[in-house]
Parts: C-alpha cells; sequence; structure tokens
C-alpha cells in the first residue's frame, strides 16, 4: 500500500498506453469499483485522504481493542461472492465470513424480546408468541417483501438508472407496489401489534432513512435476511477492505493513503484528472468519485457550472440523520451479560415521536434507542482475552437543521445518558468495567468523511431521492466522471455501495490500449 503516489514508479510497472482511471476515496464502494475497473483492464490508481482503505468500513485499534468504525452486518454475501468472481478470485479464500443465529434481537421497554433468524416456522412460533393475532399478516408481509426484492434489488438495484426512459419503464411497477406508501405504512396494513410494526419497518434506518417516510419497497430487507443470512467477516468489515486492497495490487494497481483529492479537473466538459490538496495534478482517462455525492458536486467541481447539482438544489435535499457512536471496551466482562449477543436493538419509549425529533425536528431528545454491537461474541480477537469490544450506536439529527447540535458540549452528556440506558437495560455494571472509549458524533463524520451536515448515510432514500432522483452514477455535469457510494443510486448500506460498482461496471466499457502517436 502506497503512501504517495509516484507517476514513474506506475509508468515502470504498467505499460502507458493502457487507460488510467483514478479512484477518488477508498471507501467500500471506491475500492469495489477499483476492483471492476482493473477486471476491465484500466490502471487504476485509488486516492484517499484516510491513514487506511475501507472508509466507514474501517478500524481503530486502541488499548488492544479494534473498533469497527461503521458497518457490521453482511447481508448479501453473493455480491461480494460475484464480486471477487469479476477478478478471478475466490472471495471465501480471501475472507472468513460467518453466519449469525441469531441475526438480532430486538428489546422493547415493556421487556419483550424477538430474536430474529431466517427459519421461517421458528419465526412464526415468535410472532405467535408476540402477538397471535398477527401471524397471518406477518406471513403476508414475508410475501410483500420477495416480491419487493425481486424488483427492487435485483431489477432497480443492479442497473443503471440515469435515463429517464429508465423510470418511465418502471413507474407501473411502482404503483403496483404502492411505493408511494412508507414501509411503516406497508407494515401497519399488515400487522397490528406497534412492536411487530417497528420490527418490520425499522431497516431503512440502517441506510439513513425515515421509515415513516421512505418507500415501502424497503420492505425487501425482510426477504433479503431471510433468504441470504445476516452475516459477520472475522476481522470486521476492515478484512473484506484490506482483502479488496490486496485484489487491486495483485491486478496491478494502487492504493494510496493520506493523498486528499481537492478538485476534479475538467477540460472541455470532460472529466481529465485530479487535483491534491498538495497541489499535485493527476491525469486520467476515467474518474471515479467515491466521495459523498454532496461533496463531490459542491467542492470538488466548485468551479464547473453546474446544471443540475447546484448548492441549492444540495441544500434543498432531503439528508440522512446523523449518528452517534461510542465505542468502548469492558475487561473482565467476556463471561457477563451472557443473554446479550452480537447484535442487539434496544427500542427506546417512542418510535414515531423519537424518529420526527431525528428527522423533522432536529431535536436531540432525551430518549433514545440504540443499536449495540458485541463482535466480541463471534470473534475474539476484536479485544485482549476475558475483555469485551462493544459499540452504541444511536441514531440523532444531522449538522443541516436549524440550531443544530453543539457536539463539542454535548458528547460528554451524551455518552453518559447512553451509558445510563445501557446499564439500566442491558449491560448492568458496565460502568465498573469500562477501559478504552471513543466517540464520534455527527462532527466527526463531517470532518473525517467529509459528509455533508455530518449525516451518516448522505442524501436520505426517500422515493423522490431514489433510483433515477438520486445523483446518477454517470455524472450529469461532467463526461468521463462517474460516482459510486451511499449518495449515488442505488444507495447505502454495503449492498447498495457494492452494487453501485456493480452498477459502474456496466457504464465503463472494456480499456482500450491507447496507440502511441
Amino acid at each position: 500500500m502506497l503512501t504517495h503516489f509516484d507517476p514513474e514508479q506506475w509508468a515502470a510497472a504498467v505499460p502507458a498506453n493502457v487507460p488510467h482511471a483514478v479512484v477518488i476515496g477508498a471507501g467500500l464502494g471506491g475500492l469495489a469499483s477499483a476492483m471492476r475497473l482493473g477486471a476491465k483492464g484500466y490502471r487504476v490508481t485509488v486516492l484517499d485522504r484516510l491513514d487506511r482503505p475501507g472508509g466507514r468500513g474501517a478500524s481503530i485499534e486502541q488499548g488492544g481493542h479494534r473498533f469497527d468504525l461503521g458497518p457490521t452486518i453482511v447481508t448479501v454475501p453473493q455480491a461480494f461472492r460475484e464480486l471477487w468472481a469479476a477478478c478471478g478470485r475466490d472471495f471465501d479464500s480471501d475472507v472468513d465470513l460467518r453466519a449469525l443465529d441469531p441475526f438480532y434481537e430486538l428489546r422493547w421497554p415493556d421487556g419483550t424480546r424477538l430474536q430474529v433468524n431466517g427459519d421461517t416456522e421458528t419465526m412464526r412460533q415468535k410472532v405467535a408468541q408476540l402477538s397471535p393475532g398477527d401471524v397471518a399478516g406477518y406471513e403476508q408481509f414475508l410475501k410483500d417483501s420477495e416480491a419487493r426484492y425481486g424488483f427492487g434489488f435485483e431489477n432497480l438495484g443492479r442497473r443503471p438508472m440515469h435515463r429517464l426512459w429508465d423510470l418511465i419503464k418502471v413507474l407501473p411497477t411502482f404503483a403496483m407496489f404502492r411505493a408511494d406508501r412508507s414501509i411503516h405504512a406497508h407494515a401497519a396494513r399488515r400487522v397490528r401489534d406497534p412492536r411487530l410494526r417497528m420490527a418490520l419497518s425499522f431497516h431503512p434506518l440502517f441506510i439513513g432513512g425515515d421509515p415513516f417516510r421512505v418507500t415501502s419497497i424497503y420492505a425487501l430487507v425482510s426477504h433479503l435476511e431471510k433468504a441470504f443470512g445476516v452475516h459477520y467477516a472475522m476481522g470486521g468489515v476492515d478484512a473484506i477492505a484490506q482483502a479488496m486492497r490486496q485484489v487491486i495490487e495483485g491486478q496491478g494497481g494502487h492504493v494510496v493513503q493520506g493523498a486528499e483529492v481537492d478538485e476534479v479537473l475538467l477540460r472541455s466538459g470532460r472529466a481529465r484528472g485530479v487535483r491534491l490538496v498538495s497541489g499535485q495534478e493527476v491525469s486520467a482517462d476515467v474518474v471515479v468519485s467515491n466521495a459523498d455525492a454532496g461533496h463531490t458536486y459542491d467542492h470538488l467541481l466548485r468551479n464547473a457550472h453546474k446544471r443540475r447539482w447546484t448548492g441549492p438544489r444540495l441544500k434543498r435535499s432531503r439528508w440522512s440523520m446523523g449518528i452517534f457512536v461510542w465505542h468502548f471496551g469492558t475487561r473482565g466482562t467476556r463471561d457477563m451479560w451472557r443473554d446479550v449477543g452480537h447484535h442487539t436493538i434496544l427500542n427506546g419509549p417512542r418510535y414515531k415521536g423519537l424518529i420526527d425529533d431525528i428527522f423533522v425536528n432536529g431535536r436531540l431528545a432525551d430518549d433514545m434507542s440504540l443499536y449495540v454491537h458485541r463482535p466480541s461474541v463471534t470473534d475474539p480477537a476484536v479485544a485482549p482475552e476475558g475483555d469485551d469490544t462493544f459499540y452504541a450506536l444511536s441514531p440523532v439529527p444531522h449538522l443541516g437543521h436549524d440550531n443544530p447540535v453543539d457536539w463539542q458540549a454535548m458528547a460528554e452528556p451524551y455518552r453518559q445518558k447512553v451509558q445510563a440506558v445501557l446499564e439500566r437495560e442491558l449491560l448492568p455494571g458496565l460502568g465498573q468495567h469500562l477501559t478504552e472509549q471513543m466517540v464520534f458524533t455527527p462532527e466527526t463524520f463531517r470532518d473525517r468523511y467529509l459528509s455533508p451536515y455530518g449525516t451518516g448515510f448522505s442524501i436520505e432514500p426517500r422515493i423522490l431521492q431514489s433510483a433515477y432522483f438520486r445523483p446518477h452514477n454517470v455524472s450529469e455535469e461532467a463526461k468521463g466522471l462517474y460516482l459510486v457510494g451511499a449518495g449515488t443510486h442505488p444507495g447505502a448500506g454495503l449492498p447498495g455501495v457494492i452494487s453501485s460498482a456493480e452498477v459502474l461496471g456496466k457504464l465503463i466499457p472494456d480499456a482500450v490500449p491507447v496507440c502511441a502517436p
């Protein structure tokens, strides 16, 4: 892995007449794109401002603990296997993926719990115990989910959606599936119990969407989990990122860390390379931005005339929520809290009210719902022997609301509130065992990942900000510029960003060597 870009070293390694592709950002979408382009015959350079690849999927080691910084769940392993196969490699030889059972556990303030797995009969029994009158509605929801998976993921999510005709062709199917109805409204039509409505509708939060306002097409996630399982990569998603880097370098590509791109260079309206913050210019035949779409258009193309993604247009967009993440280690707890598994979703006393505070009101509420990640139950190497590694994630307002939260002042008080909730409802005695700690706030996401408004997942995936209406994978603003990652089609989450690279591969032709003059 390079720490600087050396054009002479590159020229010596790859014939100069092979077209050059520059990828901005070594997030998972950028790494997947580099793999696809390398398989198409391009010489590829990935330029990333951080100290290791993976973007939000990287990790930080501190005091013997490995803290996974972002995504923790792999739900569509075949997306990675197909990506590796396109590069002539075997994913399972490079990454140790473990299926989890249960997938996760949901807990509510009334003491009830629901462990979710992929066995149909087991889930039917669990739903019957929770709400006997909702079994038939739950089964119908799963049928709805499977139909929407075929349309929303396998169809829309794996092909370009940048032409108006692409949208027109699918409008009848959108209407048939009532895509205008929210995922929560759809769940409410199938089941009556508010806990089940939450259990069937919360998934968009993991890609930055408000369950009361994003499309019911996201019901597809329930089928996706049931059909393919929930997995964990040993070593965390960071291990996947490191394996991706190795594939790129095996293709002859370079992944350069500590190289921040400041601007996409245009000539006659076409992307011809990039300029780094250092002032160095890198020429390219193709430029792919894995930076946030908002950052790409608002900063990297700040000197270009833009027709669609102007500053005012970006400001009017609805952005995903911010996230507060408390990473912490505990000493001597491996055999404690035996009923706390790998993934736990701890619900607060409100669902819609809390969601409205986060997405609409921009208010940091006193109550909270938490996603708690305890990888040490699956991967003991994340912590010293006998210890645990955790993170607790709380959705919070992004920084673009009126009177945004001052996280310099509120980070520690809010962390203390998170700790109090965990001690009361999940991890009794937690404070006596705490060791290493680290907090990420929306300000961290703004500064570390250059995420507009410190959002966790870029532009919110509402129906009029999805598919054709989302920033396109092939830029409308500059020829030869392409976008991948959470802010473009098909959207956020591991399956989304990996699929964005698959879409990219369908848009960019195979490399054709440039003839010498």
